[in-house]
């Protein structure tokens, strides 16, 4: 059976890779979108720096899981001056990147609700206007400099939206470990634990296929020997580089495949207990690589070359890898009842992302 890989994002990678900038942009006008530290940090800067006349503003008020009460004014200042620029670079963790996401699909109308009633529709749709994206990761994790994938919050309404489509694949990313040095241990850990979901859950899933494999296989790899290390020594820049590349692996084996369970599970726990989502997609793997391993041959001898180990076996590394980075892998851990967290599970199973692990059928019959 022929299998299909596509990412047409033009993946510029390693330090020093963020003096391509430029060049990526041309001539074009930009608008930064990117996090309230980045100034502090020297990174807002670099872009001045680099860009010059070019860059013509600077949106640095990005929150961690983008919020519709926060983006409503943000979306509808951005779109009163849609002249203003032709390119946005995205230039931070997936909060920033998604919000960039969120920003450069543009209403007929300009209006924030315009966007949110088509995302609430489900369906794809064609933006009346549409600004180009180039996507600048600050932390070595979310895959979405890769991935068309944005995630919107309404914490008011304990809801989300997924937002996908073909002008949400960003042009160009610039993957530069030099820019993830500064980064604390705790956002390290976590950001490089949605890097290992990431790349886990696009085996354990309906839609994956060799080349999405191939890249997973590597950033477990990669993720699991040289996490721990990182975690303890932050400045080692061989490391930043190695994790940069194992967590831009897994997003291009995510980007073809989406993700299953345990982020199905975890958009629950972000929104009900305010888990930051690295830990909250990630405290669940042991327990979902034991419910899906055993499901489909084809899919327990990838994860066989992924854990060199049998099942039990793997389940249980899995576990002491994340206890090893202090990570608590239990639903009671985390204030969970037992009734409540079969419940999330099973409201998970029924979720979109639910719906491409390979044992939900077996585990909802």
């Amino acid at each position: 059976m022929t299998q299909r890989f596509c990412n047409p994002v033009a993946t510029h990678f390693g330090p020093g890779s963020l003096e391509e900038l430029p060049r990526i942009v041309g001539g074009a006008k930009v608008v930064v979108v990117t996090f309230p530290e980045a100034r502090s940090l020297g990174l807002v800067k670099k872009l001045e720096d680099l860009l010059g006349e070019q860059l013509v503003d600077v949106i640095e008020n990005v929150h961690p899981n983008p919020d519709v009460a926060q983006l409503a004014a943000m979306y509808e200042r951005f779109w009163q001056n849609a002249d203003a620029c032709d390119t946005v670079v995205a230039l931070g963790g997936g909060s920033a990147i998604d919000t960039a996401k969120a920003l450069i699909v543009g209403t007929e109308g300009g209006s924030f609700d315009e966007l949110l009633a088509l995302l609430a529709g489900g369906k794809p749709f064609t933006p009346s206007r549409v600004k180009t994206l180039i996507a600048i990761p600050t932390t070595a994790g979310t895959g979405s400099e890769v991935t068309p994938w944005a995630t919107i919050w309404d914490a008011a309404q304990q809801k989300k939206y997924s937002l996908h489509l073909d002008c949400t694949w960003p042009k160009a990313a610039i993957v530069d470990p030099e820019l993830m040095l500064t980064l604390p241990r705790s956002i390290t850990v976590s950001t490089g634990l949605d890097a290992l979901s990431h790349a886990l859950e696009s085996i354990w899933n309906i839609n994956a296929n060799p080349i999405s494999d191939a890249f997973a296989i590597d950033a477990i790899h990669e993720i699991m020997a040289c996490l721990p290390l990182l975690a303890q020594e932050l400045d080692n820049k061989a490391l930043r580089s190695s994790m940069a590349l194992a967590a831009m692996k897994a997003g291009l084996a995510f980007s073809n495949t989406k993700t299953a369970l345990a982020h199905s599970i975890s958009y629950e726990m972000t929104l009900r207990y305010g888990l930051p989502h690295g830990i909250a997609c990630s405290f669940t793997l042991p327990l979902v690589l034991g419910m899906a391993w055993g499901e489909r041959p084809d899919r327990d001898a990838v994860l066989q070359q992924a854990f060199n180990c049998d099942r039990k076996t793997a389940v249980a590394r899995l576990r002491d890898f994340l206890h090893q980075l202090e990570v608590r892998t239990e639903f009671s851990d985390y204030g969970v009842s037992g009734e409540e967290a079969q419940q999330m599970v099973q409201h998970a199973m029924q979720g979109a992302r639910g719906k491409n692990f390979i044992g939900a059928k077996a585990a909802v019959a």
